[in-house]
């Protein structure tokens, strides 16, 4: 059959379907079940508009149902059987010894830091400057537009970036290209050291200034708000501090490691720097999301308070620091917990371009080597749920405060 005319028989199957679903539920509930007619007619209608909605709901659950509930049981069961035998916490424990289980919890909980937190920052910072230029539009689409490429796609184009030819070739990838143009002159020093330096020590200062602004209300004695308020105080400040500690370590390196000019970098097989590289590609797509929804929410910020500050003496970093981002701080919080939930998923970016080589494995591939290549079931289902364990508090807190903005 041509697959133009199976889409259109699909369409309006699927079409028809929904129709003659709702057409017929309806007319049975208005007809048959609670007709509105005799002495009862009243609370017919009544008992028939209290079970309506549920009709609209019923295809949607059992979808629900079929394709998400489903297999999340399935998968628990098959975590605790092996060859099709119940071996309880067998396969956890299987999983638990395995160095390479840990290696993809390491670097996940390292995704979990740096990925939210750089894309959020680079959304939050084109957020304000393309709002402050004229052609601010036209950037804030180029700053978008990876969100429109697939994280395979997105992986093609960084790999050709990171490629590494034989010294005698010529280099087709641009960070090498780039690289073997510094002989460790003057412009080496200052392209690769001083200013590096400069901008990390920049960077190092302001986490500094976020972890005593998150602890300044607990260390003198005021108000810090509720439970979770405090929570998202101090895991704030231990980012802070971790990512402070990352620079802190790349600023010594800066300074005293021995840079090999003139040969090509392997970038994707280079321990520690490697899972970096990766983290850079998902940073690059994220960053258009953040930027969107961020701008709205800065747009979204009274003119009053900004006037007031103005009129109080306020510098464009006060202002922006103090009187916007604390009231936009909710839709950060969204942001920076969609993001998170999308780091714990990555997959096709560690596949594409490492296939967990070189110290780069993360859970989702772990559970996808497990699955589809050693087919050992047991262990790749184990897998999956340690998955969904952490991603589903994020969830929970996301739609709780979804709710919470709702009332």
């Amino acid at each position: 059959m041509n697959p133009a005319l199976q889409a259109l028989i699909v369409i309006v199957v699927g079409v028809g379907g929904c129709v003659g679903y709702f057409f017929l539920s309806n007319l049975f509930l208005d007809k048959v079940l609670f007709p509105a007619r005799g002495p009862n007619a009243g609370v017919n209608t009544s008992r028939a508009n209290m079970i309506r909605p549920w009709l609209f709901l019923f295809p949607a659950m059992v979808a629900l149902g079929l394709y998400l509930a489903y297999p999340v049981f399935a998968t628990a069961w098959l975590s605790l059987n092996r060859n099709g035998e119940f071996v309880g916490l067998a396969n956890y424990s299987a999983m638990f010894g395995e160095p390479k289980f840990w290696e993809s919890m390491r670097n996940n909980m390292l995704w979990l830091v740096v990925v939210p937190a750089g894309s959020t920052a680079f959304g939050l910072l084109a957020a304000q400057l393309t709002d402050r230029i004229r052609w601010g539009n036209l950037a804030k689409s180029l700053i978008f537009m990876p969100m429109a490429i697939s994280f395979v796609g997105a992986s093609v184009i960084w790999k050709l970036i990171y490629d590494t030819r034989p010294v005698e070739q010529a280099q087709i990838g641009l960070l090498n290209a780039l690289w073997l143009k510094f002989e460790g002159g003057i412009g080496s020093f200052l392209l690769l050291r001083l200013l590096p330096g400069l901008f990390v020590l920049a960077m190092l200062a302001l986490l500094l200034w976020a972890v005593w602004a998150l602890l300044r209300p607990l260390v003198k004695g005021g108000s810090a708000g509720g439970f979770w308020v405090l929570a998202g105080r101090i895991v704030g400040a231990l980012v802070a501090l971790f990512l402070a500690w990352e620079l802190a370590t790349w600023l010594v390196g800066i300074a005293g490691n021995d840079l090999p000019y003139g040969q090509p970098m392997t970038w994707l097989s280079m321990p520690y720097w490697n899972s970096y590289f990766l983290m850079a590609v998902l940073i690059w797509i994220q960053t258009g999301f953040a930027m969107v929804i961020l701008s709205a929410a800065l747009r979204g910020v009274p003119e009053d308070t900004i006037e007031a500050a103005l009129l109080d003496g306020a510098n464009p970093f006060q202002i922006f620091f103090q009187i916007k981002v604390p009231q936009i701080m909710p839709t950060i919080v969204v942001v920076w917990t969609t993001i998170t939930i999308v780091v714990l998923k990555v997959f096709d970016i560690v596949l594409a371009m490492t296939n967990g080589q070189w110290e780069t494995q993360v859970l989702a591939n772990y559970m996808y080597d497990k699955l589809f290549r050693a087919l050992d079931w047991g262990m790749g289902s184990a897998s999956a749920m340690i998955i969904m364990l952490l991603v589903t508090p994020i969830l929970v807190w996301n739609v709780y405060n979804a709710r919470k903005e709702m009332r």
